[in-house]
């Protein structure tokens, strides 16, 4: 295998030609669409869990089956990193379009399978049981989209404009997240309790049966990557994908995880934990808060792409070294503004959204560059959800444990300030790699021609 000194060699592949603003918007599409359907169920299934406990868990212990309905979403999150380790490396092996086919047919079918399920009146204990499994497959396909769309995005989209072009990732994420919280909005004022409980709940999960068959004809209909189909061309798929990354790429395994692991807990804190912040320690009604978290996610659809054209111009470093920084020194002081009233709430909250809609316009991106290609799906894939696993899954529970011991209501400042320490030391060890060949010359064999130098960034 051939080595490259500076790691930014390329042999010259025609990376990044889509340069169609057409084919630019196709491929984007295919690749945030997976993305839409996870946070679409993640929504419907977070909020109709005071639902959908009576339905699978015996009703005589309301607590009880409420407390097994979350207890399966974690379920859920926690066999994430194993769906990382299968279809990562997988994307590695046989190319990023298959997998993305692979992810969102699983995705979907789960969902759509959960919706048609009898309860447990019906079926009695096979029916949570057959939620468990089916919530396990969602939860190990979800673990190969990120690192499946993020590559895909990255590989896809001109050198100059790949920032822009992976930000439509989290994009999606918003976006599905909005249309599920949606979808329970309008189930809840259109239906009674006796209808959503009897077959209400289940209009969310089967509306991913159309969603799903969208996401795969758009997955199927693409081609995909010039650097993956660079590798096959040249026989140089990797045939030991996680190996090749721990031997030789755990730096970058190390910095892309730091990256992911600022963004995840400052996602759950400001777009999920904040609602139940709002309602249990600053006495706000449950409608304030969800309006709040919808109105940050909508700015997050128009910022996070801003963000991520912004890093095509001044570059990454700039943009994720300044949100890292921001939220450092603004954590607490937004936290505290939120107790001293309405006003103070919708500044503090409002200042923490545009912070993490510049880590979401970064993070992917920036993630993706510094992994070569033949590693790029299992870096990408492991980092992420790992840090999902361990650090994000867990901030709501941990934040009202330590509010508890600590009587504080100032603690989640200081916990988001750990891992913006963690974002922005990562960050600062990083060069910065905005425009650079993402096909370099150590992903092909010695054979190949020799490596054109690279063509750096205009601004």
């Amino acid at each position: 295998m051939r080595t490259s000194t500076t790691g930014d060699s390329t042999a010259g592949t025609g990376e990044g030609s889509t340069a169609d603003p057409a084919a630019l918007r196709r491929s984007v599409a295919a690749g945030a669409v997976g993305v839409f359907v996870h946070w679409f169920d993640w929504a419907a299934y977070a909020y109709l869990a005071g639902t959908i406990a009576p339905v699978f868990f015996p009703a005589e212990d309301e607590t009880t089956g409420l407390l097994a309905v979350f207890g399966v979403f974690a379920v859920s999150f926690g066999i994430r990193p194993i769906g990382a380790l299968v279809l990562g490396p997988l994307g590695d092996r046989i190319g990023r379009k298959r997998t993305l086919s692979l992810v969102i047919l699983m995705m979907s079918g789960a969902t759509l399978t959960i919706g048609l399920l009898p309860g447990y009146a019906s079926i009695g204990i096979a029916a949570p049981l057959l939620l468990v499994a089916l919530r396990l497959v969602q939860g190990f396909a979800a673990g190969g989209e990120f690192g499946s769309a993020a590559s895909f995005l990255a590989e896809s989209a001109p050198r100059r404009r790949r920032g822009f072009g992976v930000s439509w990732l989290e994009v999606g994420s918003l976006l599905g997240f909005l249309a599920g919280s949606f979808v329970f909005l309008l189930l809840s004022a259109g239906l009674d309790d006796g209808a959503l409980s009897s077959w209400g709940w289940r209009v969310p999960f089967l509306l991913s049966a159309p969603l799903g068959v969208i996401g795969l004809v758009l997955r199927n209909k693409i081609e995909d990557t010039p650097e993956y189909r660079a590798l096959q061309a040249s026989d140089a798929a990797p045939h030991h994908p996680v190996k090749e990354l721990l031997r030789s790429h755990k730096r970058q395994l190390l910095q892309a995880g730091a990256l992911m692991a600022a963004m995840n807990v400052t996602f759950y804190a400001v777009l999920t934990y904040l609602v139940t912040y709002e309602t249990d320690h600053l006495g706000h009604s449950a409608s304030d808060a969800a309006l709040l978290s919808t109105v940050i996610s909508l700015v997050g659809l128009v910022l996070v792409p801003a963000f991520g054209h912004l890093s095509d111009r001044v570059g990454r470093k700039p943009v994720f070294v300044g949100a890292s920084a921001a939220l450092l020194v603004l954590s607490t002081p937004a936290f505290w503004l939120m107790r001293t009233g309405s006003v103070g709430t919708w500044v503090g909250a409002l200042v923490l959204g545009v912070i993490l809609t510049a880590l979401l316009g970064t993070h992917a991106v920036w993630s993706a560059e510094i992994f070569p290609t033949r590693v790029r799906q299992s870096g990408l894939s492991i980092a992420y959800n790992i840090t999902a696993a361990l650090f994000a899954g867990t901030v709501p529970y941990l934040m009202t444990v330590l509010i508890s011991v600590t009587g504080s209501t100032l603690v989640p400042g200081p916990y988001l300030m750990v891992f913006a320490a963690f974002g922005l030391a990562a960050a600062l060890s990083m060069r910065d790699t905005a425009g650079i060949p993402l096909l370099r010359a150590e992903d092909l064999p010695d054979e190949e021609p020799a490596a054109e130098p690279v063509a750096h960034r205009t601004a």
